[in-house]
């Protein structure tokens, strides 16, 4: 077994690959936690935990989900609006997979070539991947994890992220609100957000609308 944790960073300029440093990938029913196999229902209860812990957390929705390429990526969109409105999180796109220098714009999108851009900007602690592609998806968790102290979550709809702090696969409409419904739970059970205020943006095929 590795003795390697996938932590939050800042970890180095180059930071390892996780599966250079042994991480392994869950198998089906199972998920990971800073690189150690745990079962699912713990992933979810540390999951919320931390998203509720946040004082900026943010879900970074992808192409998988963004675009309605078919009904099940319409149903994991709203799943995953759900998941946002009862936390409360900020939502910031991965729009496009492209080079965006030096126009990028960080308080309403995020791409996986300079994701500690966007992450900078506003501070984000604790941030949710779903819906990108496994390959963008491992190159922006570790660039985020060499040079900013956010810890990063992931919702794999295959085998996982090993390069997240924490991630979960096979990620489906119901595994979304098993989440939700976790940190509704917690919520009752007295743990309060700790999300500072916000007005979340909204975008349409202009731009930004203010």
């Amino acid at each position: 077994m590795s003795q390697y944790q996938v932590k939050a960073g800042p970890e180095a300029y180059l930071p390892p690959a996780a599966a250079s440093m042994g991480i392994v990938l869950p198998d089906p029913g199972e998920a990971h936690i800073e690189g150690k196999i745990v079962s699912e229902d713990k992933a979810y209860e540390h999951c919320a935990k931390k998203l509720l812990e946040a004082k900026v957390p943010t879900i970074f929705p992808g192409p998988l989900v963004l675009w309605k390429w078919n009904e099940k990526a319409a149903q994991k969109a709203a799943a995953v609006r759900r998941l946002a409105e009862i936390l409360p999180a900020r939502i910031i796109p991965m729009a496009d997979y492209r080079p965006k220098y030096p126009k990028i714009d960080p308080e309403v999108e995020i791409n996986p070539n300079h994701p500690n851009l966007t992450i900078w900007h506003s501070n984000i602690d604790v941030g949710l991947f779903v819906g990108v592609h496994c390959h963008q998806a491992n190159l922006a968790l570790k660039i985020i994890r060499g040079g900013t102290n956010c810890y990063t979550l992931a919702m794999c709809a295959q085998a996982g992220h090993e390069d997240a702090c924490l991630s979960f696969r096979d990620a489906t409409v119901e595994k979304i609100d098993e989440l939700t419904a976790t940190i509704e739970r917690l919520k009752k059970e007295g743990v309060k957000s700790q999300a500072e205020p916000f007005t979340q943006f909204k975008m349409d095929r202009t731009g930004r609308v203010d």
